[in-house]
C-alpha cells in the first residue's frame, strides 16, 4: 500500500542500490531503519547524501526514507545522493537544472575493473624473481 504523497525513485553506485522514498516532514533521514549518521558513521558521507537537498534549500521539508543494500559505505552513500536528487526531481520538476548543473543527476558509472588471467588483479602482476 503506497501513501499518495510518497515519491520513489532508484540510485545506484558501484554495487550498492538505495530505494528511497520521499515524504513531506520535518527532515528526518532513515537509511535501513537507522538515522543517517549512524548508519554511514562518517561525516564526509553525511555531507554527501545531504549534497541534493542543501542544493536545492530543501533541508527541512522532507522525510526521507531508504533502503540500500549491496557495496559498500561508500557506494551507498553515492547511491543515496543520487537517489535523493532523483526523487527531488520528482517532487518538484523546476529544481532539475540546479540539480543538473551539479552533477547531481548523473549516474557515476565507474565500475570495479575485472581481474585478469596471470595477473594478481586487474593489472597487478605477481612479484618477478630472477633467480
Amino acid at each position: 500500500m503506497a501513501k499518495t504523497n510518497q515519491i520513489s525513485a532508484v540510485g545506484r553506485r558501484k554495487e550498492a542500490i538505495a530505494r528511497v522514498y520521499l515524504m513531506p516532514g520535518t527532515g528526518k533521514v532513515l537509511v535501513n531503519g537507522q538515522e543517517l549518521m549512524d548508519y554511514l558513521r562518517r561525516e564526509v558521507l553525511v555531507t554527501q547524501v545531504r549534497e541534493p537537498l542543501e542544493a536545492t534549500e530543501s533541508l527541512g521539508k522532507y522525510d526521507i526514507k531508504a533502503n540500500v543494500c549491496g557495496g559498500g559505505i561508500a557506494g551507498q552513500a553515492g547511491a543515496l545522493k543520487l537517489g535523493i536528487a532523483r526523487a527531488l526531481v520528482k517532487a518538484d520538476e523546476t529544481i532539475q537544472g540546479t540539480l543538473r548543473s551539479k552533477g547531481l543527476l548523473t549516474r557515476d558509472s565507474r565500475m570495479k575493473e575485472r581481474k585478469k588471467y596471470g595477473l594478481a588483479g586487474s593489472r597487478r602482476a605477481f612479484q618477478f624473481s630472477k633467480r
